[in-house]
């Protein structure tokens, strides 16, 4: 055989390893996330369209859990301090867009301190949001019974309003809802307390 016909062969040889190699680190890479982004699958609890997990800031959390609430930015307190909460999906099931109005209708959460807070799909605060990406208990408008009506989008609006930045392409994003020195109804009972809904009035 020529020196140049084995050259090439192991030159190909070389081409295979180093294609099945990328393969298994791209298929090592999608598991991984995939795992991170589900890291509410086991011991997830899910309320309505919220869906948190009773082992955050616990001794119980698997190292995708602690992976996800390290992407998501939470603290990690266990569930007698902060109870965590994320929707990523309206009422009708539908991913929350960038480019969709929505309403969220809830009642004043029996915690000490609590915020919604929206999130792009990159787990940061939303360019453009100008300042507008919460709501807390110390500023939300409310009703004598406590009730109250947060609107989500892009126009802006009076009174209770979080921003999901300036028009541009509809893109994923997320809601996170925070709860301080929750009360121990909630935190014995992640699943049964009631939390607010979130109504897609329309999109663009």
């Amino acid at each position: 055989m020529a020196a140049g016909q084995r050259n090439g062969k192991h030159v190909r040889r070389a081409l295979g390893v180093i294609a099945l190699l990328v393969c298994a680190v791209l298929v090592g890479v999608v598991t991984a996330v995939l795992g991170v982004r589900n890291h509410f699958s086991s011991g997830g609890v899910q309320s309505g369209v919220w869906a948190t997990n009773v082992h955050i800031g616990s001794t119980g959390a698997s190292p995708y859990l602690r992976a996800g609430v390290a992407l998501g930015g939470l603290l990690a307190l266990n569930a007698s301090e902060t109870v965590y909460y994320t929707a990523t999906t309206d009422e009708s099931g539908a991913a929350l867009r960038t480019g969709c109005e929505y309403r969220v209708d809830g009642t004043e959460p029996n915690a000490r301190w609590w915020s919604i807070t929206a999130y792009g799909d990159d787990h940061f605060l939303i360019p453009g949001s100008n300042g507008r990406h919460s709501v807390d208990r110390a500023a939300v408008e409310r009703g004598a019974d406590g009730s109250f009506t947060v609107r989500v989008g892009g126009a802006p609006r009076a009174g209770n309003w979080i921003s999901t930045g300036s028009a541009g392409a509809s893109q994923p994003f997320s809601l996170t809802l925070r709860l301080y020195n929750p009360d121990a109804s909630i935190v014995n009972d992640l699943a049964g307390t009631p939390l607010p809904r979130i109504v897609r009035e329309k999109c663009s």
